[in-house]
């Protein structure tokens, strides 16, 4: 908290639009929630430091909130417009897959960190354009071949499937690779982005913590495949509990008798660690029977044929190659642009480029009403379209490719 700026507080008294951008030498934008102003922006340099800046009106204080998520880079300016929990803004001048994204001020995330931190939160989240398949949760006893269904699947369909990179705080061993066979990080690191929700699961195993990031399971899904996570019943119920929406499958043995048969036929364990695994086991098989936790339950009583049902369940039974995909759309806005908002529809009014005075004026449609997601991993849902008129907007019309 601070003293405010006199030309910050005459800005903000003359209740200015929200996205108005203050004509002070800087640049900034001010959006008004109740008695309380976000101020998204930095000096203007060339390049601008998104910085998050909150007038307290009731106080006649600035507050300087803790801010989570992925920090915007600098750019050369930027448009904001109010939604329900959140604040679009749009980088000017940036890459087309850097120009949306989402400061988030009244999702479930922040109220969360704010009753746990008991301080002001806000968290940026990066806008995607389309959706993301939803992950595939494999769960099921050691031994119950579920490795060997995955490898499967991954053999059968390389293009479609992606595993995440798990964390963890031990050191790396012969061979190992940091990003390949895991993220190895410090333990008070992870500890700390554990509290802050970062992590839709973790255990401690023998004084290392090992665990899934939310960034982990978004860097398969921004390079176009589908997550599949190798977690334990612990772990999936703790996805289950997470904002991430995926289908959760239960790998089951036919019989504990089949089960150790198999667990003895390995000849890599001494007896204790069979006779340990098998009492994980039953207690495994029976929460993941009775819980509520999983969508699918397959019997692993023939390799070949669990592994059809498995195929099946994901929609992949008779497919023979890959349909082509689609390139992702992209905007590409000019510098000079303007934002109003139609409901769910956010309409950027494009303005002739300077170099080419031949270019018309022309408007883009961009849809915010299935955004999913957000922070701590990317807000995914948007769609645009190129319009003419603020008819279409209403009407959705002259899909933009």
């Amino acid at each position: 908290m601070g003293e405010a700026p006199a030309f910050f507080v005459d800005d903000l008294q003359n209740e200015p639009l929200n996205g108005f951008e203050l004509k002070n030498g800087t640049c900034k934008t001010n959006t008004t929630i109740g008695y309380k102003t976000y101020v998204i922006g930095g000096a203007d340099d060339g390049t601008l430091s998104i910085e998050v800046q909150i007038f307290d009106r009731n106080r006649g204080e600035w507050v300087h909130p803790t801010v989570h998520g992925t920090k915007p880079m600098s750019c050369k300016g930027h448009s904001a417009v109010l939604l329900k929990d959140r604040i679009l803004v749009l980088k000017k001048g940036s890459k087309p897959d850097d120009q949306i994204w989402f400061l988030e001020f009244d999702t479930e995330y922040v109220r969360q960190l704010q009753k746990n931190l008991g301080t002001e939160v806000v968290a940026w989240s990066k806008g995607v354009t389309g959706n993301a398949e939803k992950p595939i949760v494999i769960s099921g006893p050691s031994g119950v071949g579920k490795g060997t269904l995955i490898s499967m699947l991954m053999k059968e369909f390389p293009s479609m499937f992606g595993f995440s990179v798990s964390h963890t705080t031990r050191a790396p061993r012969n061979m190992e690779k940091d990003g390949v066979h895991y993220h190895f990080t410090e333990k008070c690191l992870m500890e700390k982005e554990i509290k802050d929700g970062k992590f839709l699961e973790f255990a401690s195993v023998h004084g290392n913590l090992y665990g899934t990031s939310v960034e982990a399971v978004e860097v398969v899904a921004d390079a176009g495949k589908r997550c599949i996570l190798d977690i334990d019943v612990q772990g999936a119920r703790s996805v289950r509990a997470s904002s991430l929406e995926a289908i959760f499958i239960f790998i089951c043995p036919p019989s504990m008798e089949d089960l150790e048969k198999r667990l003895r036929g390995r000849g890599t364990e001494t007896e204790e660690q069979v006779l340990k695994r098998l009492r994980n086991a039953e207690a495994e098989i029976k929460e993941g029977k009775s819980s509520k936790i999983f969508d699918f339950i397959l019997y692993n009583d023939n390799l070949e044929e669990c592994y059809e049902k498995l195929k099946k369940l994901l929609g992949l039974d008779g497919f023979v190659a890959a349909a082509p995909k689609s390139e992702p759309k992209e905007i590409i806005l000019p510098m000079d642009h303007s934002l109003s908002k139609i409901d769910d529809k956010i309409i950027i009014n494009c303005m002739p480029s300077e170099l080419d005075k031949d270019s018309k004026n022309f408007r883009i449609m961009l849809d915010v009403s299935s955004l999913k997601g957000g922070a701590p991993g990317r807000t995914r849902g948007l769609d645009f379209q190129a319009v003419s008129s603020f008819s279409e907007c209403l009407t959705g019309a002259n899909q933009f490719s």
